[in-house]
This record gives structure tokens, C-alpha cells and sequence, in this order.
């Protein structure tokens, strides 16, 4: 292995941590949850092995304890995840060298957590840094789940229930160090939960589509704000 692969490969393992760290104690949150519902480890295992969306596999098993059909939870996962299809275009733009049969491998493992740890290092971006990004991400919220599945009822549903808020801090912790280096990423994450709150307090779409619905005119607000910013800019 000559020096510049190890190169890569050790600074998107440096990358990496702060997800694998954020990831572990959800995932055996999610396993622990998984287990509570009666689902098998089997089917727990291949669920964060194929479905790879904290969210959605919490939201799932809620839908699943709820007795909703598999189709509608089909369904609400994918337009849950709709977003990822964003985010793994633009990071394909950014690897336009990158042999097309890999870029569905890359883009297996592209997650909110992954693609915030991706973007803020673009000038890394090869495929060893990004493959090394995502496979660890990727172990480290498969282990996590079996993990948790094994511990089973050990914890106690009110330790199992604090967990589960680790993702969410997780991601504030990639999200606000760039704040102080780019304020338009503040200004949109504002903007972003001013628009959330407005479409939630009408009542008018129901969970999941909410949050869907708010993340398109939120981007689309975006684009036309700071897209108007840098041309006021560059003029």
C-alpha cells in the first residue's frame, strides 16, 4: 500500500469518528427498541444493514408496533429519504473521475452524518477518504444494532428512550462548528426551522410529510437567497 492511500485512508478514519462515536449509542438504542418490538435479530441485522437510516428505522418500528402495512412504511422510508438522492448528486459532482460502478457503492453509504463530514472536507474528496467514511459509519451503526439487540432488556426502557436523542446531537455537533466558519449555514438552518415550525403548526401534512415538504422549500428558499447573495456579490 503505497503512502498516499494511507494517507487518505487515516484521515477519513480521523474524519470518520465523530460518527462512528455519535453512531454506536443510537444504533444500540435501535437494536434495543428493535428487540422490544419482537423482531427477530436476523431481521434487525439486514434492517440496518439494507435501510441505513436511523429515522427511518425508528419510525419504522413505530409504524410496525402501530400495525401499519408494509407497503406504507415502504413508502414513508423512501419518502423520508428522498433528500439522500440530493445529496449523493452533488457529491458525485465532486467525483466526476470516479468509475460509474463504484458510485452506487459510495452512495450506499452517504447518510446526513456522512454527507455534513463529506462536504466539510471537499478538498479530500477521493474515494479512498470517502469509502473510508462511509464503511466505517456503516460497521459502526450495523455493530451498534446488534449490540443493543443482545443486550435486550437489560437497560431500562427510560435509559433506551434518552438514547435515542444522541442522534440528533450528533448531528448538532457536525452542524455547529461550521457556523463559524460559514454564516450562511446558520442563517439557512435558521431559516430552515422557521419553515419547519410554520408547516408543523398548520397541521396540514402528517408526520414525515412534513418534514419532507419543508426541506424542499427550504432548499428552494436557499438556492434563491444565497444564490442572489453571491451574485449582489460578484457584481
Amino acid at each position: 500500500m503505497d503512502m498516499e492511500l494511507k494517507t487518505k485512508i487515516k484521515e477519513g478514519t480521523i474524519a470518520a469518528l465523530p460518527v462512528v462515536l455519535g453512531y454506536l449509542p443510537v444504533a444500540i438504542a435501535f437494536g434495543l427498541l428493535s428487540k422490544n418490538s419482537g423482531i427477530s435479530l436476523g431481521d434487525t441485522g439486514m434492517f440496518s444493514m439494507f435501510v441505513y437510516a436511523g429515522a427511518s428505522q425508528f419510525m419504522a418500528l413505530d409504524l410496525i408496533n402501530a400495525g401499519v402495512s408494509a407497503g406504507s412504511i415502504i413508502l414513508a422510508t423512501f419518502l423520508l429519504n428522498l433528500r439522500h438522492m440530493m445529496m449523493t448528486a452533488s457529491l458525485s459532482i465532486k467525483l466526476k473521475d470516479v468509475k460509474k460502478p463504484l458510485l452506487p457503492t459510495i452512495a450506499y453509504g452517504v447518510t446526513d452524518e456522512t454527507f455534513s463530514v463529506l462536504s466539510f472536507n471537499k478538498e479530500k474528496l477521493t474515494v479512498p477518504f470517502v469509502l473510508s467514511v462511509n464503511i466505517l459509519s456503516n460497521l459502526s451503526w450495523v455493530a451498534g444494532t446488534f449490540i443493543g439487540y443482545l443486550m435486550g432488556e437489560i437497560i431500562p426502557s427510560s435509559l433506551q428512550s434518552s438514547l435515542s436523542i444522541g442522534l440528533y446531537a450528533m448531528f448538532a455537533a457536525l452542524l455547529f462548528p461550521q457556523f463559524k466558519t460559514e454564516k450562511s449555514t446558520l442563517y439557512l438552518s435558521i431559516l430552515t426551522a422557521i419553515v419547519y415550525i410554520l408547516i408543523y403548526s398548520t397541521n396540514l401534512f402528517t408526520s414525515g410529510w412534513d418534514i419532507i415538504i419543508g426541506i424542499i422549500i427550504s432548499s428552494a428558499l436557499g438556492v434563491i437567497i444565497f444564490n442572489r447573495n453571491e451574485e449582489v456579490k460578484e457584481n
